[in-house]
């Protein structure tokens, strides 16, 4: 197969692309208009294999698409282009609005355009697979909210999303996120655009920007800055291990079936003061020093609208799929620490001239 991934430099896109040309025999054409978040130093270990091909286009560029979808032919869209960061889309909500709405509407047109003089066989081979977040739901009760006497270590007696859940985003992130849903099930109702959209729970790993909660805290701790926790440090969180979720939208958009939706989380609902604490119990032990980590923990003003617990069920992926996650939070997290602690040098220079770990979204 030959793979369009729009976003293929950020986060989860080039875990994605490094998945696909180290474990396939498929061609990857990187999409990426390289904003602050998309950095081509997490591709250095495949940027070279003559099954990879990098195009620096913004979505929002019909023109450009269009350019990309003549010369390459694809015969799949994987599309993670996309801002991400709440605290951000609180600040500036307009660059959300740009690139999650009207950069997936432009790319829809682009992709149906391209689609439309397919072969009948490759039309019907083709897919869209549009690859979204569970904050679109919302969030669900906490297990303080609990009066039952429901222990709060008993979370899986609590509710999770599912693919049916109700839409209910809280922030111009998850908002502008849940419109580009919408936009991709009416292509394919309307134009029978043969789209696909999965909904992830939280990722972390390696090659994530520090402005994120378990990359700002590891090399915040190593440089002896403070800790921020919001508010009480309650809310939940599933954390899903990037390259476990990379395997998971890599069979999704081979085998997944058109019109479905799948959610795909990793198992692993954790509070985020635990999660702070639990990466300084790591650090204690990988690089210790005169004082523990815990002690740089410091209690700041929480986040407007801030949902309180995400949690997803993967029964689906699971059931219809075969997949399931292969690192445990611990196991994970312990790599993603090892690498941080190994790749000081990405860690500056994805933050020279663009962010410095300051707050954002007050």
């Amino acid at each position: 197969m030959k793979i369009i991934v729009t976003g293929g430099a950020g986060f989860i896109g080039s875990a994605v692309v490094r998945h696909i040309i180290n474990n396939t025999q498929d061609r990857v054409i990187n999409v990426d208009k390289l904003t602050y978040a998309g950095n081509l130093e997490s591709l250095v270990s495949v940027d070279k294999n003559e099954r990879y091909v990098f195009e620096q286009v913004d979505i929002c560029d019909r023109a450009e698409l269009d350019r990309v979808f003549a010369q390459h032919q694809p015969d799949a869209v994987m599309h993670l282009a996309a801002e991400s960061h709440v605290d951000r889309s609180i600040t500036g909500p307009s660059d959300f609005i740009q690139t999650n709405i009207v950069g997936t509407y432009t790319l829809l047109e682009a992709t149906r355009a391209y689609w439309n003089e397919l072969s009948a066989q490759a039309k019907k081979a083709f897919r869209f697979h549009h690859i979204s977040t569970d904050e679109v739901y919302g969030d669900l009760p906490h297990p303080d909210d609990i009066e039952d006497g429901t222990e709060p270590s008993a979370n899986k007696e609590l509710p999770l999303f599912t693919e049916t859940t109700s839409y209910a985003p809280s922030s111009p992130y998850s908002a502008s996120k849940a419109s580009s849903d919408h936009l991709v099930r009416a292509w394919l109702r309307t134009y029978g655009l043969p789209t696909i959209v999965t909904n992830c729970s939280n990722n972390y790993g390696p090659y994530h920007f520090p402005e994120k909660l378990i990359p700002l805290v590891i090399l915040n701790a190593l440089d002896g800055k403070s800790l921020p926790i919001y508010g009480k440090g309650d809310q939940i969180r599933d954390w899903l291990y990037v390259e476990d979720h990379a395997r998971a939208l890599y069979k999704v958009v081979t085998t997944g079936k058109v019109g479905e939706t799948y959610n795909i989380g990793g198992h692993n609902e954790k509070q985020n003061l635990e999660v702070v604490k639990t990466i300084c119990s790591i650090l204690d032990v990988l690089v210790p020093k005169g004082t523990l980590y815990a002690e740089q923990i410091v209690y700041v003003t929480d986040r407007p609208g801030h949902d309180r617990r995400y949690a997803i069920d993967s029964t689906k992926m699971s059931q219809e799929l075969n997949w399931q996650p292969e690192e445990t939070f611990e196991t994970g997290l312990r790599k993603t620490i090892e690498w941080y602690l190994t790749n000081q040098e990405w860690c500056q220079h994805v933050q020279d001239g663009t962010y410095q770990r300051e707050r954002l979204g007050i």
